[in-house]
């Protein structure tokens, strides 16, 4: 709609309202607040992130370690059985060696203990090491007491103790006493031929006098 100014007066034109200080003053502090503190909101996020980041990445490098520790506690764990297995395989070869270092001077030392005792006879002797466990029947009791004195005398046995001595009671057609005594064996060590005399053999005979066994009185 078209209005038309007839009277030819001028129209006033419309008062400005003055905006106060105060209230500029104070929207220009609440902006800077807003900013200041969106600003600081994004420095701790910033500084949350990059923390998260520093923990993700010591979290994945703890998980690796200990997926290291766990391959290497396997192996630790192969070895210790390695090592058990084998120890018995060396266990077992030296009771073997052991069994077999002075098994035929045990046999004569043996032997030539029994054959000097008179009514006596031997029915087992086991060895585990150097530790004997000797077995066997007599005429007498002072036949068991001679032949302990023959083992002690012999060079090769130590630590003879009796364990057990008792008359046969299934044998009553003759008197027998069963006894069995237990003994350590090793051998006689080689006297020394440095010096001057008569030189002597590994079982301590000199050379020249007729053979006997080791130890023979």
């Amino acid at each position: 709609m078209i209005r038309i100014n007839l009277l030819g007066r001028t129209r006033p034109k419309a008062e400005r309202q003055a905006v106060p200080l105060e209230a500029t003053l104070q929207l220009v502090f609440l902006v800077a607040a807003l900013v200041m503190s969106l600003g600081l909101l994004y420095i701790h996020y910033v500084q949350m992130d990059k923390e998260d980041r520093h923990y993700v990445a010591d979290i994945q490098k703890q998980k690796a370690e200990k997926a290291r520790l766990e391959q290497l506690k396997q192996q630790v764990d192969t070895f210790e059985k390695q090592k058990t297995v084998l120890q018995q395989r060396i266990s077992v070869i030296e009771e073997l060696q052991r069994n077999r270092t002075g098994g035929q001077e045990l046999l004569d030392a043996i032997a030539s203990t029994v054959s000097r005792t008179d009514t006596l006879w031997l029915t087992s002797v086991d060895r585990k090491g150097n530790a004997l466990t000797i077995t066997g029947s007599a005429g007498s009791i002072n036949a068991v007491a001679n032949y302990i004195t023959q083992l002690k005398r012999s060079g090769y046995f130590q630590q003879v103790e009796i364990k057990e001595s008792h008359q046969d009671a299934s044998n009553k057609a003759i008197q027998m006493f069963v006894f069995s005594l237990t003994a350590q064996f090793s051998l006689p060590s080689t006297p020394d031929t440095s010096n001057s005399g008569p030189k002597t053999t590994a079982a301590g005979a000199p050379t020249g006098s007729p053979s006997r066994p080791a130890g023979k009185i």
